[in-house]
């Protein structure tokens, strides 16, 4: 695939992250700043919760659409035509203390002081609360292999860097109001300000009317909590702005040319657009996506806890199948409990294994092209993969270990897995080792506490005696197909009464092993072994003639 190839295909793919580059391309037809700075993409963190998924997939949509536009105007990512900002808001006062965070009442103390200036309540050497959930976030964005800059507002606050942006909106200040005041209620109106002092005595951001004396200078002047009437700057971290200003402001300081955000921030995208042209800028270009529900349908909270976090989804799944469930349809909502990460899994290696053998057009609408991509991983010239496939699926893993119980070793599925590959080394097969830990732990935690095999029916029992009759005529190597043909040919036959093929697997998921769905049931003998089965079989059999 050469240069102009990818370039081609790019300008003309429907896949997303192609559809929103095309906007950046628009807003700069020759792929470059007038003045030839690189073109700056960010993403927003808020630390007042840890990190979870729903904070990770906006840098990672970011960086596929950050490589889906290098790949239009025909750049590498060591080019330095873009920039990836991770920035997080820590100057932002605490508002109410996180549902899952150690030591509520050290919080509770420091209500509404700006995060990077409240003490840690975790147990870890960084100096602040909002250091140690920056530390979080960037634990795993290195991980993935982000190419990214991060940039704390603590660190542009207190340096001076925003100074001259602050005097902007000082010197703005009554049109920002303009702006903002019709969009509050009534009481929000008497107490606004686009920027919030921060009180000399207490340390917190202060919701107060504020008088600006001097812009130039950044002198202000409000009336302290304790009634005391104060004049001092707002610059060097002595203030700090409205979310929507402060949005506006970084805008125009950094000169961001994309940034998206959830539609939660609809409005805040449309006000801080507003204020972004009345500080001399203009509004990013962006996609506003969909929100994250948990497992009941609510918004996924980093307050509540009650979403996944990046951990938790490692120790039942791979860092690919998270890139790969977060990839598609961003503008439309998804569910985000550990119930999806089987299927993300599997779903990610069978695109995977497409992709070398995909026209280019379907490559770039593959998700695997982009996230291969995202980290940099390959160029424009080099294959996108060597079409690699796992030897056995992590469903079907999962129904291994599932019969196997809980107390199943890594070392004994390995013995299985010798009925189903050649060479069952697991130094060998890195990938596939490393989902077999997963697997032992997403059954220990989540499929063992709930399995329960039933008795089979009079008809069901008849049809397993049947396929039990099969099995003992059979070669221990049997091939996966041959044994699928097997159990179809039984499920098939009128004496056992079953209305549709899919009432006999269900009857083999449900009595063998012991849940509502299961795996290709050829697939599952040829791994689980032909005499293990008629174990099982007969184990089903003894609970239908106990059943009566």
């Amino acid at each position: 695939m050469s240069m102009q190839d990818l370039i081609a295909a790019a300008r003309t793919s429907k896949a997303w992250p192609f559809q929103e580059a095309q906007k950046l391309l628009k807003r700069y037809p020759d792929g470059a700043k007038p003045d030839g700075s690189p073109i700056l993409f960010e993403t927003g963190y808020g630390p007042s919760g840890l990190p979870h998924i729903g904070t990770f997939q906006e840098v990672l949509r970011t960086t596929l659409v950050r490589r889906a536009f290098e790949a239009l105007i025909g750049a590498r990512p060591e080019d330095g035509k873009t920039r990836l900002v991770a920035f997080s808001d820590d100057m932002d006062g605490l508002r109410k203390v996180p549902d899952n965070v150690p030591n509520a009442d050290l919080l509770q103390a420091n209500l509404h002081k700006p995060l990077s200036r409240i003490p840690n309540p975790f147990a870890s050497d960084h100096p602040s609360f909002a250091h140690h959930n920056n530390a979080k976030l960037r634990e795993f964005l290195d991980r993935f292999g982000f190419q990214y800059e991060f940039v704390a507002a603590h660190d542009r606050y207190n340096s001076g860097a925003f100074d001259d942006a602050l005097k902007g909106v000082l010197a703005n200040n009554q049109a920002i109001l303009d702006i903002m005041l019709p969009t509050l209620r009534e009481e929000r109106r008497k107490t606004y300000s686009p920027i919030m002092p921060i009180s000399p005595v207490t340390g917190r951001v202060l919701q107060v009317p504020v008088e600006v004396v001097d812009a130039s200078a950044g002198t202000i002047r409000f009336t302290d909590e304790d009634g005391t009437v104060v004049e001092q700057s707002a610059l060097g971290g002595m203030a700090k702005l409205q979310w929507k200003v402060d949005f506006a402001m970084r805008w125009v300081a950094q000169g961001v040319d994309y940034e998206m955000y959830g539609k939660d921030l609809t409005d805040t995208g449309v006000q801080s657009g507003k204020i972004a042209k009345v500080l001399g800028g203009r509004k990013p270009e962006g996609l506003i996506y969909e929100l994250f529900l948990d497992e009941k349908g609510e918004k996924i909270s980093k307050s509540k806890g009650n979403g996944l976090t990046i951990d938790e989804w490692l120790t039942y799944g791979s860092e690919e199948s998270l890139g790969f469930y977060i990839f598609p349809n961003p503008k439309s909502a998804k569910q985000l409990h550990v119930g999806v990460i089987p299927r993300a899994v599997d779903d990610y290696w069978q695109f995977r294994e497409r992709l070398p053998d995909q026209p280019l057009d379907k490559q770039l609408g593959n998700p695997v092209w982009h996230l291969l991509r995202a980290n940099g991983g390959y160029t424009a010239e080099e294959a996108p993969g060597a079409g690699d496939s796992l030897p056995v699926t992590y469903g079907l893993l999962l129904n291994l270990v599932g019969v196997m119980g809980a107390t199943a070793t890594r070392d004994q599925v390995w013995s299985y897995l010798g009925n189903y590959i050649d060479d069952p080394d697991p130094a060998k097969h890195p990938e596939l080792d490393a989902l077999v830990g997963t697997a032992l732990t997403y059954n220990r935690d989540f499929i063992a506490p709930t399995l329960q095999r039933r008795a089979p029916t009079p008809n069901e029992a008849s049809a397993l005696a049947a396929l039990d009759g099969e099995l003992s005529q059979v070669a221990a190597d049997m091939s996966a197909e041959d044994l699928q043909t097997i159990v179809y040919e039984i499920g098939k036959r009128e004496e056992f009464g079953f209305e549709s093929l899919r009432d006999w697997f269900r009857a083999l998921y449900e009595t063998l092993l012991g849940s509502e769905q299961g795996p290709r049931m050829g697939s599952f003998l040829a791994l689980y072994g032909i005499a293990n089965t008629r174990t099982l079989i007969a184990e089903a059999l003894a609970k239908a003639n106990a059943a009566g």
